[in-house]
């Protein structure tokens, strides 16, 4: 469960880093890049299998680079359903998606790393009770 919650957190902060990184990601609140966090989760595992199959030709054709368009369409339909949220323009749409992926990483990573030192720290204490 913390997991999932560690996770979450980590896409919040990382749609923030978008934010101010790339021209034409928007976010206004910290409770919006919350709601985005959800609503990428859900396009991408409801929307972005199909969008992946139905354009496997072209993606084959491309060597693999209209992943970039489909990672994009991705971000921008998630912008479509939370208000307080946008994705505009081709480098919002396409560089968005690669500079949410590596921060999404880096700090998945950092939060996870923490969150199992914590747990060791916290269960070796208890076991000393």
């Amino acid at each position: 469960m913390i997991g999932y919650f560690l996770t979450w957190l980590a896409t919040a902060l990382s749609l923030l880093v978008v934010d101010i990184i790339v021209p034409g990601v928007s976010i206004n609140t910290f409770s919006a890049a919350l709601l985005a966090a959800v609503a990428i989760g859900l396009v991408n595992s409801f929307v972005k299998p199909v969008i992946s199959t139905l354009s496997l030709p072209i993606n084959i054709l491309s060597l693999g680079l209209f992943s970039l368009v489909v990672n994009g369409l991705c971000l921008w339909l998630a912008s479509v359903f939370v208000p307080g949220f946008a994705v505009r323009g081709i480098l919002g749409i396409i560089l968005g998606p690669v500079i949410l992926s590596a921060v999404n990483t880096f700090l998945s990573n950092y939060l996870v790393e923490r969150s199992i030192a914590l747990n060791l720290t916290g269960s070796s204490e208890l076991s000393k009770e």
